[in-house]
């Protein structure tokens, strides 16, 4: 220890030197340090941008899903067509409460009806002065465009309100005639809301360009490019954006390819803009790379000062020695006061991933609600298509009826007791009937609770066939049943199972129509603990182009089909831990097979 403190003594340039050295090495440090914060913020700030903006854009899809499927489902509703064939007032004052109420239950800024001269004649805001009932909107291009090829959707401010939103136009036709459209309009400020609470700004632009929901209002009819010339007039024209000037956002380019707007406090965004089903729309965010400059700011500074306290620790042992136990006593002090920042930001990001967590649940409750919501439109749909059906089942018993209790009166006139006891006995099974059928339909259309359980299979099946059978009679479709003396459950939502049934049977009267012999054979099995039911049909197949994505939602071999029968009935099987499969298809028929675990 002696000796080294002389060598010290005797040649500082040493000291010196190394110090330099050190100084050239943290400054090298620093600048390597700068250029790894840069590329750090970028990577963190890309990878958060990209992840909100497809969480938005799923959010705003799943939402505009629901919309669409209101004017599919009110064009089925009598009174609809009823009120565009007959024109008359007292229609119209029976159903603006109807389609006020329905707007109040599904947050739809307003539904209204439109002949085919453009001029509305029905309207949810009946009641207000800006009532559109009687306005003339045959200039507007989704009234026009829905008119020619049945379905029109078009963003725009309202001609009465003001207010912006998506309008979405249906056709309604009945025997492939035209009697008007039917248009649900659709406003997003609460969406913006939600939107507004982020870090950065969330916006939507057309395929022009033009930014039509946001989080910045200020920003709203602004575009994010210099319009050309033949769009401007074009819009112009239509008055689709009215009088706002559609005139340009000016985000200037910070360094490598990031943004910059003066809104105060976060001078930088990293930009990624993401395509949905909208026609040419794009949803754009903005994510603000302050935060992730901070953390990697930090984390630089972290490393830097741990090179600093290593460097000085040398220079330390060359120059106090004999004070060695002091200075790692105050090294000790600085680290541990370093470990204390570091855990208090770790504890502030585990805080941010549970809040995030939460959002994602909040997020797939809603995705799961929509599922929800189409699964029931898809019941609704059904209960239109089989209610004449309902009523023939009921009809009959309910004549017996009468002719039972015309005769008991007979009897009892002629003193016959035994005759009137037994016509009764007869009277009370056909009511009981009677109470069956209706049961079963408003079991059916009851939305209800998810209650997966232990179901009788014969009793599931008997139950849609109940609903769908004298339909499929009435279609003259020969139903032969198989396997029905089979006394086993299966795990599921009894109601929902039966949606499933009947899909399955009513996608195969489909295809039947215009069979010679059409018939339809319901088989249920049991094999090793799953229960197998197949629906097979002797219909012309499906075509061999769709037969592997037949299963995908708005995939459909009708020109008037949805393609969601299919998709729905897969979605509910699975739920239950079962599956529907195509089994074989071909020029002699289709089999679609249900598998359900045996409880």
């Amino acid at each position: 220890m002696q000796r080294l403190d002389s060598v010290l003594l005797a040649k500082p340039f040493r000291i010196l030197a190394f110090t330099v050295v050190c100084l050239l090495l943290l400054l090298a440090g620093w600048a390597a340090s700068l250029r790894w914060v840069e590329a750090r913020a970028r990577t963190v700030s890309e990878e958060a941008a990209v992840q909100t903006a497809h969480a938005q854009a799923g959010l705003l899809s799943s939402e505009l899903q629901k919309y669409r499927l209101l004017p599919l489902v009110l064009t089925e509703y009598p009174d609809v067509a009823a009120i565009l064939e007959d024109d008359q007032p007292d229609s119209a004052l029976r159903l603006n409460p109807k389609l006020e109420t329905l707007a109040q239950r599904t947050n739809a800024a307003v539904i209204y009806i439109i002949r085919l001269d453009g001029r509305t004649i029905a309207a949810s805001n009946w009641r207000l002065p800006t009532s559109f009932v009687g306005r003339d909107y045959s200039y507007r291009p989704y009234v026009r465009e829905a008119l020619r090829n049945g379905a029109a959707e078009l963003y725009a401010l309202g001609a009465v309100s003001g207010r912006p939103g998506l309008f979405i136009a249906q056709r309604v036709t009945r025997n492939g005639r035209a009697l008007g459209v039917i248009v649900v309009k659709v406003e997003f400020q609460d969406l913006e809301t939600v939107w507004a609470r982020r870090a950065g700004p969330t916006f939507v632009t057309d395929e022009n360009g033009v930014i039509i929901i946001t989080s910045r209002p200020e920003w709203r009819f602004h575009t994010s490019r210099l319009l050309a010339a033949p769009a401007l007039a074009r819009l112009r024209a239509t008055r689709q954006y009215d009088d706002h000037s559609l005139s340009p956002l000016h985000f200037p380019m910070a360094e490598r390819g990031t943004l910059s707007v003066a809104d105060g406090w976060q001078p930088r965004y990293f930009p990624v803009a993401v395509p949905f089903d909208m026609k040419g729309a794009e949803l754009h965010y903005l994510q603000p790379m302050e935060p992730a400059l901070d953390a990697a700011r930090t984390t630089a500074r972290v490393t830097v000062v741990a090179g600093v306290a290593v460097i000085a620790l040398i220079l330390a042992f060359l120059l106090r020695v004999r004070e060695k136990a002091l200075l790692q006593t105050r090294v000790r002090a600085e680290l541990e006061r370093e470990v204390a920042l570091r855990t208090a930001e770790l504890t502030e990001a585990n805080a941010l991933l549970h809040k995030e967590s939460r959002e994602r649940e909040q997020a797939n409750q809603r995705l799961q609600s929509a599922r929800d919501e189409l699964a029931q439109a898809n019941r609704l749909g059904y209960i239109g298509q089989i209610t004449s059906s309902v009523a023939h089942e009921i009809n009959q018993p309910v004549a017996a009826i009468r002719t039972f209790a015309e005769n008991a009166r007979e009897f009892l006139a002629r003193s016959r007791p035994a005759q009137v006891l037994s016509n009764l006995d007869i009277i009370i099974d056909l009511t009981e009937r009677i109470g069956s059928i209706t049961a079963e339909l408003r079991s059916f259309s009851r939305r209800g609770t998810r209650r997966v359980e232990p179901v009788p299979i014969n009793d599931v099946v008997g139950g849609a066939l109940l609903l769908i059978g004298d339909h499929l009679r009435a279609s003259g479709i020969t139903l032969k049943r198989v396997g029905h003396d089979l006394a086993v459950h299966v795990i599921a939502d009894r109601c929902r199972l039966e949606q499933v049934l009947i899909n399955l049977m009513q996608n195969a009267a489909e295809a039947l129509e215009g069979s010679v012999e059409p018939c339809i054979i319901l088989s249920t099995t049991a094999v090793d603990r799953t229960v197998i039911v197949e629906v097979a049909d002797n219909g012309p197949g499906i075509p061999a182009a769709l037969r592997d994505e037949i299963f995908q939602p708005f995939i459909t071999g009708r020109a008037d089909g949805l393609g969601l029968g299919l998709s729905i009935a897969r979605d509910i099987a699975r739920e239950f831990g079962g599956d529907v499969i195509l089994a074989q298809s071909s020029a002699d028929g289709t089999i679609f097979r249900l598998r359900l675990a045996q409880a």
